[in-house]
């Protein structure tokens, strides 16, 4: 298992491409703007009663990552668009990540295909598996500058961006799952969508000596899923397991290669700014904790607390072959922080 070589390993140094400690997203929040509109335009009267709500809808708090059938979501979905229009809501997510995050999104939504055809094949299927069961959701106004929001939903993505003053965003909670975590068979068997975020844990994991592992271990067995479900803040308030003060060189390396595999799902500018918040925060104040089993094909879970973000991962359901993983933060998912900032800037 080799550590990806990103351009630096320390968060503390790690600069933005023009050397800044700060990037404003506002090009990338304007590509995202544009492209939301140019997704508007396509659609019918009707199609944009479906998918647009207002900012201040309790739907956009509403969340999850299960199948529709268990969850049924507002919104526009893919099965009600046609081709041109389909284009279009593709071209805003791609707006709204990196390439390798829309490559993992669109992979993601297609595995619905393998999945379908897997439970076909055992007998197994009870629920519609279908890659135009995603829901798009506008919340607000793109076209003004007052705060606007957007949210691409179904099984096993939950991506939501708060974008504010038409240059600040917020881009959690941001969920990928994966069922199966790794294909077993047929022409697409080996595939691992999410595999180096549980491939860079578990190498952290077993290079932890025996006193390290006793206090990032929290417990033999795994969580049935992530424990914060589809809550809208993160109730987890004391950080557990390892702090990354306690480890060494090499293993803080490991770590912060993991972080920044959650980070590198965003377009670089977002990306740039969620680093300058971390850079910001106590880097020693992380802390990585572990339950379940240490070897692959094992029930097994961990999370990562930082004093702004939080991330999740569990692998446990389907014998251990289904992936759940999130980042969000602690204090602006739906852009919370953002927006009492913003709110109290127009009083002042």
């Amino acid at each position: 298992m080799s550590v990806h070589n990103h351009e630096d390993h320390d968060l503390e140094n790690r600069q933005t491409e023009t050397g800044n400690l700060i990037l404003p997203a506002s090009e990338i929040s304007e590509q995202i703007q544009i492209a939301c509109v140019q997704f508007l335009e396509v659609l019918t009267p009707e199609q944009r009663r479906k998918a647009i709500l207002p900012f201040d809808a309790n739907d956009r708090f509403r969340w999850h990552y299960v199948p529709v059938e268990m969850f049924p979501r507002q919104g526009l979905p893919l099965e009600e668009m046609k081709a041109d229009q389909k284009q279009k809501a593709f071209s805003l997510l791609a707006a709204s990540l990196s390439e390798k995050g829309y490559q993992k999104a669109r992979s993601i939504i297609n595995l619905e295909n393998i999945l379908g055809e897997i439970e076909q094949a055992e007998g197994t299927n009870k629920l519609t598996r279908d890659p135009d069961r995603y829901y798009f959701t506008i919340f607000g106004d793109p076209t003004n500058r007052e705060p606007w929001g957007w949210r691409i939903e179904g099984h096993h993505i939950s991506l939501h961006y708060t974008i504010v003053d038409s240059k600040l965003i917020s881009p959690v909670p941001s969920f990928f799952g994966a069922n199966p975590g790794e294909v077993k068979n047929g022409k697409h068997k080996g595939l691992r969508i999410l595999s180096e975020e549980e491939d860079l844990a578990r190498h952290l994991l077993k290079s932890l000596s025996h006193d390290q592992k006793s206090k990032a271990v929290l417990n033999v067995e795994a969580p049935h899923d992530i424990l914060t479900r589809e809550q809208p803040k993160v109730e987890i308030e004391r950080a557990q397991g390892l702090s990354m003060e306690s480890m060494g060189s090499t293993q803080r390396e490991v770590l912060t290669t993991l972080i920044y595999e959650y980070i590198d799902r965003m377009p670089h500018q977002v990306a740039q700014n969620e680093l300058k918040k971390l850079r910001h925060s106590d880097l020693n104040l992380i802390h990585f904790a572990w339950a379940g089993g240490e070897e692959q094909g094992q029930p097994h879970y961990y999370r990562l607390h930082g004093q702004t973000f939080f991330v999740e991962y569990d692998n446990v359901q389907n014998d251990a072959n289904h992936v759940h993983s999130i980042w969000r933060h602690l204090e602006d998912d739906f852009g919370v922080d953002l927006l009492r900032q913003h709110y109290h800037n127009q009083h002042h």
